[in-house]
């Protein structure tokens, strides 16, 4: 037995036991490696004409024995001699693969320059299309941590015998002569026993070993074969002379074997968009992401360039049930050379994006060791920044030139678009901002926030909203009904998340000031409940100042009977048909608290600032005086309190009192 290295063998044990965190990608490692060997097969038959070999003979095949308990993956390509496997095999982390790529890329160079000189290309296109999947020479020991030994027998191209290496990965290795009929690799895999933990047998099976070629191999250039069982119907024997005719035969199975291709080779993301039908992506997309609807979009990507990628993204026609729950897992499918690297790669998608499903593969990415995460995220980033850019121009397209299918888009995700302008503090506002809807109070539809401010009047400067439970009850409110009136459109927010997504924003787009168009300020977003909207007239003003000062008293005692529930009773310049309403001084609203109270964590609310604003040319107004001057106090006080009640329940909000309040309408109702 030839002895690993001191060296060699902590490392092997580092390899088996610390790299890898999932047993099964062993399969993956090793059709990878074969992938690897049918490539520098093909490629040595472009390049040397001792070698002729057909694309279409190469092949990787997988079986299994389960009363043996072995694993083989073999394949015919470019095998390896005595010397080579004790190279690649005894030495643990030499990359045999990765001195082929360089040597590769040496080659492609000077058939370049040869191909420039003779004025044609000497055939670059084959010469480029080898994709060698292996980095680190360390995905065959991957085997070990399922096998309690392997074996591999090998024959190189060229070469006229076989050599076998075997080791149980804990001291060394033996090498013998073999017996190979053709050239390429065996690896055979002799499972460990099971245990209460882990059932290795489970991998000598047919189903064991389909699912993981087409989990993790799928998209190996190569077909990938194996003997599968199947049934099939037996025609039912003639009835002999005597027998019933009338008696149907029951129906005869028998079971049988077939060699069959598991894998799907050419991924349907690597074809160009002309070459592939809306059908067929449909089909990729229920039958990969497992869901019975066809995608509202499919975006297809391929970059060229510094950094080159496949994508090809699907946004869902309706939203998953989970997709608001803690567990929901957002994150594309990542492959390199076609082989699958992470099932859900958070990092390629924003959050506000979290919906959109699909797959991004690319050869350019610097893998680590174990080729289970990225050793460098700078290229994800760079990918990431640029799917972006392309979900948003479609959304963009969407949302222009088929409104309708758009808006049922914005019913299923735009709560995760308002979301993100939230979560991101307004960092995404650029980015999210032209593609919200909301319901107009005046258009009475959905609209965008540039919709709303090319219908707006001359000279606005704001962009106003209410936000509430219930759009119908919002388009009645006092305060909503008021700005209609001035000639103002309303948004009519009743999304939980609506005033956190428009105190977030802040302010959208752009104004010229006093028609200077080399002087611009952003219009500012109002919620119609804030203190000052800025509609006020100077005169409005002064009237209210001056009602203000001649009611004083009056409004003192308002404020006394209301205690700790307003800080002020002021005299209203937006009300007109209303008695009284109650507005918010500062960033929090009487909608948001309500919003606030549902969540967790409500015993830490933020204070709120609220004032009585009171329409001092309504009856009810005259009558508040008509007690006051009579000095009948406590008619006031309890006036006051159903105001403030009143004020509340139009707000869409209980009051703190509500058997307080039916006694005191009953009361006024003797």
């Amino acid at each position: 037995m030839r002895k690993f290295k001191t060296e060699s063998k902590k490392l092997l044990d580092l390899m088996i036991n610390s790299i890898y965190t999932n047993r099964e990608i062993f399969l993956r490692e090793l059709i990878s490696n074969a992938s690897d060997a049918v490539d520098k097969l093909y490629f040595r038959s472009l390049t040397d004409p001792d070698v002729a070999v057909g694309r279409d003979d190469l092949a990787i095949t997988v079986a299994f024995d389960a009363e043996a308990r072995t694993v083989t993956v073999s394949d015919n390509g470019i095998g390896m001699t005595k010397d080579e496997m004790d190279k690649n095999l005894g030495t643990i982390a030499h990359s045999d693969s990765y001195e082929f790529k360089a040597a590769r890329a040496e080659e492609v160079a000077e058939a370049v320059t040869e191909g420039e000189a003779e004025g044609e290309p000497k055939g670059l296109a084959d010469l480029t299309d080898v994709d060698i999947i292996g980095q680190f020479g360390v995905g065959f020991y991957s085997a070990f941590m399922v096998g309690k030994k392997v074996r591999v027998i090998s024959r190189a191209v060229g070469s006229d015998e076989a050599w076998a290496w075997e080791s149980d990965g804990v001291e060394g290795y033996d090498m013998v002569i073999a017996e190979r009929s053709e050239h390429g690799t065996d690896v055979i895999v002799y499972l460990k026993d099971d245990t209460d933990e882990e059932s290795f047998g489970a991998f000598a099976t047919e189903h064991g070993l389909t699912s993981l070629i087409k989990r993790y191999s799928n998209y190996v250039r190569y077909p990938i074969k194996m003997e599968v069982t199947r049934t099939r119907k037996v025609e039912a024997p003639e009835a002999a002379e005597g027998d019933d005719a009338e008696a149907p035969a029951a129906p005869q199975w028998e079971t049988y074997t077939e060699i069959e291709t598991i894998n799907s080779m050419i991924p349907i993301w690597k074809r160009r968009k002309s070459e592939v039908s809306q059908e067929e992506y449909n089909e990729f997309y229920k039958t990969d992401f497992h869901d019975f609807e066809d995608p509202a979009r499919t975006i297809s990507v391929h970059a060229e360039g510094s950094l080159n990628y496949d994508a090809l993204l699907f946004v869902p026609s309706r939203a998953p049930w989970d997709m608001y729950s803690k567990d929901y897992q957002r994150g594309l499918a990542l492959y390199s050379a076609n082989v699958l690297i992470m099932d859900k790669c958070e990092e390629l998608l924003p959050d506000y994006f979290g919906f959109v499903r699909g797959v991004v593969d690319s050869s350019d990415l610097t893998l680590n060791i174990s080729r289970e995460t990225l050793q460098h995220n700078g290229q994800l980033r760079a990918i990431a920044r640029r799917l972006e850019k392309k979900i948003k121009a479609d959304l963009a397209n969407m949302r222009d030139d088929d409104r309708e299918a758009y808006e049922r888009f914005f019913e299923q995700f735009g709560r995760t678009l308002k979301f993100g302008i939230y979560q991101s503090y307004g960092m995404a506002k650029d980015a999210l901002a032209d593609l919200l809807l909301f319901y107009s109070a005046k258009q009475q539809k959905m609209i965008t926030l540039d919709e709303y401010l090319a219908d707006a009047p001359a000279g606005a400067d704001a962009i106003f909203y209410a936000a509430g439970d219930s759009r119908e009850r919002l388009a009645q409110m006092p305060l909503v009904t008021t700005v209609l009136a001035k000639g103002y459109d309303v948004l009519l927010c009743d999304q939980d998340v609506d005033e956190f997504c428009m105190m977030a924003m802040g302010t959208y787009g752009e104004h010229a000031v006093d028609g200077d168009d080399e002087n611009k300020q952003p219009y500012f977003i109002k919620n119609v409940g804030a203190d000052d909207l800025g509609l006020t007239t100077e005169e409005e003003k002064k009237e209210a100042e001056e009602a203000t000062e001649s009611n004083a008293e009056l409004f003192e005692v308002m404020r006394e009977a209301l205690g700790d529930k307003v800080e002020r009773v002021v005299v209203s310049t937006r009300l007109t048909d209303a008695p009284a309403v109650v507005t918010s001084e500062g960033g929090v609203s009487l909608a948001m608290v309500q919003v606030l109270k549902s969540q967790p964590g409500a015993e830490e609310l933020p204070e709120l600032h609220l004032a009585l604003e009171v329409n001092v040319k309504h009856p009810v107004f005259a009558t508040l005086q008509a007690a006051h001057e009579a000095g009948d106090d406590e008619k006031v006080r309890d006036y006051a309190s159903l105001l403030f009640d009143q004020a509340l329940i139009v707000e869409g909000i209980m009051p703190d009192n509500p058997l307080a309040f039916a006694q005191a309408i009953a009361a006024l109702m003797k």
